[in-house]
């Protein structure tokens, strides 16, 4: 189904009674990409997946002249609102971002927030232990960009390939990388918000619910460090999955799934006790 939100429609689908968990996706992606995990998970969670905006059946909301990441964030409230129940809040590379955001602005109500390697390139910005990182993340981004202003088909592969490592792009299945292509230019949006989101310590000092952080432990160097200093300045659990690189939620369901029923469940055991 679809929510028809004023600023346009938003993915919605469920599955399943129990906890309820929103399932935010990356990038060039729907909430298909979800499947995996809530296979693993098995019964006893109510999923709902979405897509962000401009990819799926959500509509774009962000303009050339607002980009901000809180266009991206109204989105999943709408979904949040829609659940109408306690959400444990799920985000992946820049859901993960986006489900910061949300967390940040406390427009709705979380019971708990999970980010999975989200993009959280400002906070290595400005600091210089940390100048190599952003670096890294700039190079790509750079790189990236120019490749699609000057048209080149597969300028995506830039991003691919820096979080999955050489050759991932090449390696997907032609219908995955046909409809990356089609997306890169939202995804160019994605990393613009992601770049104006004033993300800093002092802002994320506010957020106060249970966290987890997790990353990949092949992930690029860049971004696992700057997932490390998210989980330090939520105050979060944080882990990262042996063997996995940033597209987890595809080659390490099973790892993701374990990990998101643990701390769901956590958080239950904590509250009962509390009572």
């Amino acid at each position: 189904m679809k929510i028809q939100d004023p600023r346009g429609a938003v993915d919605f689908d469920e599955q399943g009674y129990g906890p309820t968990l929103v399932l935010v996706p990356g990038s060039c992606s729907t909430g298909a990409a979800w499947k995996p995990v809530i296979s693993a998970l098995g019964n006893g969670f109510r999923c709902i997946t979405t897509s962000l905006p401009g990819y799926g059946g959500t509509a774009e909301r962000r303009s050339l002249t607002d980009l901000s990441i809180a266009r991206v964030a109204e989105a999943v409230e709408a979904v949040v609102h829609q659940a109408a129940s306690p959400v444990h809040l799920v985000g992946h590379s820049f859901g993960g971002l986006v489900a910061t955001a949300v967390a940040v602005r406390r427009a709705v109500p979380l019971a708990s927030l999970t980010v999975l390697e989200a993009p959280a390139v400002m906070l290595l910005e400005g600091r210089a232990q940390e100048a190599d990182h952003y670096g890294a993340f700039r190079a790509m981004t750079d790189a990236y960009f120019a490749a699609f202003a000057a048209e080149a088909p597969e300028a995506v592969a830039h991003m691919i390939d820096f979080y999955g490592g050489p050759g991932t792009y090449s390696a997907w299945p032609e219908r995955v990388r046909a409809y990356v292509r089609e997306t890169t230019a939202v995804n160019i949006r994605d990393w613009r918000s992601a770049y104006g989101f004033p993300l800093n310590a002092e802002i994320l000092s506010t957020i106060t619910m249970p966290s987890l952080v997790v990353w990949g432990g092949n992930s690029h160097p860049a971004a696992a460090r700057a997932n490390a200093l998210l989980a330090r300045a939520l105050n979060a659990r944080s882990q990262s999955i042996a063997g996995a690189a940033h597209f987890m939620i595809a080659t390490h369901a099973d790892q993701v799934a374990a990990r998101l029923a643990s701390h769901v469940t956590s958080i239950g055991d904590r509250q009962r006790l509390a009572r």
